[in-house]
């Protein structure tokens, strides 16, 4: 089950069809009121609060604009406009008619959607609290577990829950398993018999075991929870006044163009010498080719799922490029500080995204500080060695240029920066690279630096690439998705690797399996009446 009609990632909250936005001062209250028939695909009925992936849409929509449109707002309180349920999950009978790959996509942008609300609160001092109201099942406690703090009503009936392992023979596979162990440090025996409960868990036990962190009366629910935030709000640190309005995108800045098996995605850099961050708004650079970049990377994962090659390039004047970086790492203030953030979400999106990443550094690029970034993100990197190929008399090359932006401020999942996770581990040599910060390296020195994976000279160059491009396309994508993931992530695991590396990835396995998803798989029985037959051997 997925749709025809392209998916659209921007969204209104006037449009919302699932949440309710509401602000008080510097709490803000996002009510979930899922409408049953609005569904991102026909064929189900969102019943209980369950979700989709339009559902997730608003829900990202919200996080994004409570972060740059209200930088008052110091708490964010997550809980339910109906009565006795807080969120049954992802909707089962979704998943059941779903492709393998609208699964995948649609478990990993929640993931992301779930990441960034943690992100609020450690990075933007915005914190998540879950006002649980009520039956609290599946990916709505994932929600709720990627919020700071988990207030449950205390009605002697409300429970949380992961069920989907003896219901759905699945894995909570959004976060649950791993923030159950890693963030809220359930004991592993604990956590091992409520994965396995259908039930769930309630009362105190629930807050013996850790699975929340206070009970709340029904009576006075909602006033004891805006009491709580109001306490939770006075630790934050955040500040700021006159927000920014994320107008609808204009896609001046990144270019898509989709062949059969490849996307080519050019991002330009600014026309214009850097203003006010404050006046220019959602329209400066920066934070427009963020939206544009982080819009262009959703709608491709998700339209464009044969194309399993992205070429990245840029186009534009280097000097401007750091000129507009260096007015938001300068700014010191709540804005400049988001749309730092912003952009590192967005190259960590790019990290996750199950595509061949190749950039083509080539004569009027702009791969520097932020933008060199991208060609840092992807698998490999081509720098061409010679005048455009266009007009081989011309004076232009190819180079590329180090900032203070390749030295901590967009660190991937696992914690370090791109030029850390590249030359890992070789402190000497990371340390000749922050040498050659801020001038123009050439061809010869980013080879020598080992910052490309190759600079073929103009007489190569469209060969080399078109070998590279055909030889990519003959191989299986499945192992190429396992291989890239294996690559892009080296040293320690956090939270963040082991959501997508690990956790992520047993589920997709999972999602194949005849246990969940044949004809007498859990996933496909659930709701008939009939008991799943599994096939009993372990692999």
């Amino acid at each position: 089950m997925t749709t025809t009609t392209p998916v659209t990632f921007e969204r209104r909250p006037d449009e919302y069809r699932h949440w309710r936005l509401q602000l008080d001062g510097e709490v803000a209250w996002l009510e979930m009121d899922v409408d049953e028939q609005g569904g991102l695909v026909p064929g189900y009925e969102l019943k209980l609060n369950s979700y989709d992936l339009g559902v997730d849409i608003e829900l990202y929509d919200a996080t994004q604009r409570l972060r740059f449109e209200h930088p008052e707002v110091r708490v964010v309180v997550v809980t339910s406009a109906k009565d006795k349920v807080f969120c049954a999950g992802a909707n089962i009978r979704m998943l059941a008619a779903s492709e393998h790959h609208w699964k995948v996509n649609f478990c990993k942008f929640t993931n992301e959607t779930r990441n960034g609300m943690e992100d609020a609160t450690a990075h933007s001092g915005q914190t998540y609290v879950a006002a649980v109201n009520g039956t609290c099942a599946g990916g709505g406690y994932e929600i709720a577990l990627a919020c700071e703090k988990i207030l449950l009503i205390d009605d002697n009936s409300s429970t949380v829950a992961l069920p989907e392992v003896p219901l759905l023979g699945v894995l909570p596979g959004t976060g649950g398993l791993t923030r159950v162990v890693d963030k809220r440090r359930v004991r592993k025996d604990l956590a091992d018999v409520f994965a396995t409960r259908s039930d769930g868990v309630k009362g105190k036990t629930a807050v013996d075991w850790r699975l929340v962190d206070e009970l709340v009366p029904r009576q006075g629910f909602r006033e004891a929870v805006a009491a709580r935030a109001r306490e939770i709000a006075r630790e934050s640190d955040r500040t700021g006044e006159g927000g920014i309005e994320l107008t609808p995108l204009e896609h001046r800045y990144v270019d898509t163009e989709v062949a059969k098996d490849q996307v080519t995605i050019t991002v330009k850099g600014p026309e214009n010498d850097p203003g006010d961050l404050h006046e220019e708004g959602a329209n400066g650079w920066f934070l427009a080719m963020t939206r544009e970049l982080d819009d262009a990377i959703l709608r491709l994962r998700t339209n464009e799922v044969e194309a399993g090659t992205w070429i990245l390039k840029t186009q534009g004047d280097p000097e401007k490029v750091l000129a507009h970086e260096r007015a938001v790492f300068g700014a010191k203030d709540w804005l400049g500080n988001e749309i730092t953030q912003y952009f590192k979400r967005t190259l960590k999106r790019l990290d996750v995204t199950s595509r061949t990443l190749i950039a083509l550094i080539e004569p009027g690029s702009c791969f520097a500080g932020s933008l060199l970034e991208l060609a840092l993100a992807a698998d490999r990197q081509y720098l061409l060695d010679g005048p455009p190929i266009d007009d081989e008399d011309s004076d232009a090359r190819a180079t590329i240029r180090l900032s203070e932006a390749n030295f901590g401020p967009f660190p991937m999942g696992n914690g370090l920066t791109r030029l850390q996770t590249r030359f890992y581990g070789d402190d000497d040599h990371l340390a000749w690279l922050a040498r050659e910060k801020d001038h123009e390296l050439s061809a010869a020195e980013a080879v020598e630096l080992g910052l490309v994976t190759d600079a073929p000279d103009d007489l190569d160059w469209e060969d080399e690439i078109r070998i590279a491009l055909e030889g990519r396309a003959s191989l299986s994508p499945d192992a190429l998705t396992g291989m890239e993931a294996n690559h892009r992530f080296v040293g320690p695991e956090t939270v963040e690797t082991k959501i997508f590396g690990r956790l992520a990835a047993w589920q997709n396995w999972i999602f194949t399996r005849p246990n969940a998803s044949g004809p007498e798989g859990a996933l496909r029985r659930y709701g008939t009446g009939q008991k799943a037959v599994f096939d009993r051997k372990r692999v």
